[in-house]
């Protein structure tokens, strides 16, 4: 899906999304809502924001995903794990590989500064997929600068750059700008999604809702252009 999926002539409907890297859910609720783009007979333009689910979080924490979540939400670490395996099976029913033994949990404010790194080139939906993927099926430390410049290099970015641009914290203030908005709009948990500024959703939910809320939102557009060609002008 590309930053602007168009395939109609209507302006394009557009999503504002607030997600954070290391949210299981936020990854599964893009795939939903692109199974539900994939359906919608007209535009649609995507923008991600930054969220950050456990901003204390260090960048190197010791233990694994289970031990984390046990400690986050005051649970054994046993039905913790149970959690994550049965995340994992609604994982693959949308195309997902997650691997939470190989999941090294951290701090994610960096990899939010290299998605607005990527925005600032026209490729911010490509390095969202990229770094989701890095995190909850590759492995990968994103915690890491070294590890985000990898990706980013693979994504065809020059490295140094981004290693200046990260190690500088260039786009830290945008990262901040979004969290601010997510506290406006009383966002406190993620994926959520905007649509047109007007309607929000909650959670990854299922293709047909984000479908029929696309759906409104265009048929509401359709209506408010009629009612203004067929307003009459008065002199």
């Amino acid at each position: 899906m590309s930053d602007t999926k168009s395939n109609s002539s209507q302006s394009p409907i557009k999503v504002d999304v607030w997600s954070d890297i290391a949210c299981p859910w936020c990854f599964i609720g893009k795939r939903k809502f692109e199974m539900a783009a994939g359906q919608f007979a007209g535009d649609v333009e995507v923008e991600y924001h930054s969220f950050e689910l456990s901003p204390d979080t260090p960048v190197d924490f010791e233990g694994n995903e289970a031990e984390f979540l046990a400690r986050h939400k005051g649970l054994p670490v046993d039905r913790a794990q149970a959690m994550l395996d049965n995340l994992a099976g609604i994982a693959g029913s949308v195309g997902l590989d997650y691997d939470f033994d190989a999941m090294h949990h951290t701090n994610t404010v960096k990899a939010h500064q290299l998605i607005h790194y990527a925005k600032s080139k026209g490729a911010q939906l490509d390095m969202k997929e990229r770094l989701l993927s890095a995190y909850f099926e590759k492995g990968r430390h994103l915690g890491q600068t070294e590890v985000l410049a990898d990706i980013a290099e693979e994504a065809g970015f020059d490295r140094a750059d981004v290693v200046r641009s990260l190690e500088s914290d260039e786009f830290l203030a945008d990262v901040r700008a979004d969290q601010a908005q997510a506290q406006a709009y009383g966002i406190n948990g993620v994926p959520f999604f905007v649509f047109e500024s007007k309607y929000g959703v909650s959670g990854a939910q299922d293709p047909a809702a984000f479908l029929e809320v696309l759906q409104t939102v265009a048929a509401e557009a359709v209506a408010a252009d009629g009612a203004g060609e067929n307003a009459e002008v008065v002199r």
